[in-house]
C-alpha cells in the first residue's frame, strides 16, 4: 500500500508556460488576457513561446531551448526537482510532432509529482482564476522513499566481473 506527502505548492506560483506552433498565437492571447496574474508569478517558457510572451507582453520570463531542442524535457526536470507548480501547455493533438516521446515524458512527469495542468485555454482559464492560484496548497503525492530505498535484482557473479 502506498505512503503519501504532502508538498507545498507556494503562493508565488511557478509556471511553465508551453505552446506548439499552431497553438502560439492561442496561448498569446491567453496570456495577454491574463497579464496582471501572470506577472505576479514566475514564469519559464520554452523556445519561441517564451521569446513571444516576453516580447509581446514585456514579462520577465525564463527562457529554456524550443521543445524538440530539449525544453519539454528541461520543463520536465524542474518538475520532478520541485521548481515548477503548474504547467500550462497548448499542445495541438492534431499535429504529429517529431518529439512526440518528450511530450508524453513531460506531461508524465506533471502528473507523477501532481502539479496543475491545463492543456487548453479552457482548462487555464478555469485554474488561473481559482482561488487557489494566489494561496500556499499542500498537493498530496505519492512518497517515494521506498521505490528510491527498492533492492534491485542482484546479477550473475560472472556479469558483474565483466563490467
Amino acid at each position: 500500500m502506498a505512503s503519501y506527502q504532502k508538498l507545498p505548492l507556494p503562493a508565488l506560483k511557478r509556471i511553465a508556460l508551453v505552446a506548439h506552433d499552431n497553438k502560439k498565437i492561442e496561448m498569446l492571447d491567453w496570456a495577454k488576457f491574463n497579464r496582471e496574474t501572470l506577472k505576479q508569478h514566475k514564469l519559464f517558457g520554452t523556445g519561441t513561446t517564451a521569446a513571444l510572451i516576453e516580447k509581446k507582453l514585456d514579462l520577465p520570463i525564463t527562457k529554456l531551448e524550443s521543445g524538440p531542442l530539449g525544453g519539454d524535457l528541461q520543463i520536465g526536470s524542474r518538475i520532478a526537482e520541485g521548481l515548477i507548480d503548474f504547467l500550462v501547455f497548448f499542445w495541438d493533438p492534431l499535429e504529429p510532432l517529431p518529439h512526440d516521446p518528450d511530450i508524453k515524458a513531460l506531461l508524465r512527469l506533471a502528473v507523477v509529482w501532481n502539479i496543475p495542468v491545463a492543456c487548453n485555454r479552457t482548462t487555464a482559464d478555469f485554474i488561473i482564476s481559482s482561488p487557489l492560484m494566489d494561496t500556499y496548497y499542500d498537493r498530496i503525492v505519492v512518497d517515494f522513499h521506498s521505490y528510491r530505498q527498492r533492492s534491485v535484482p542482484s546479477s550473475p557473479d560472472n556479469l558483474e566481473d565483466s563490467i
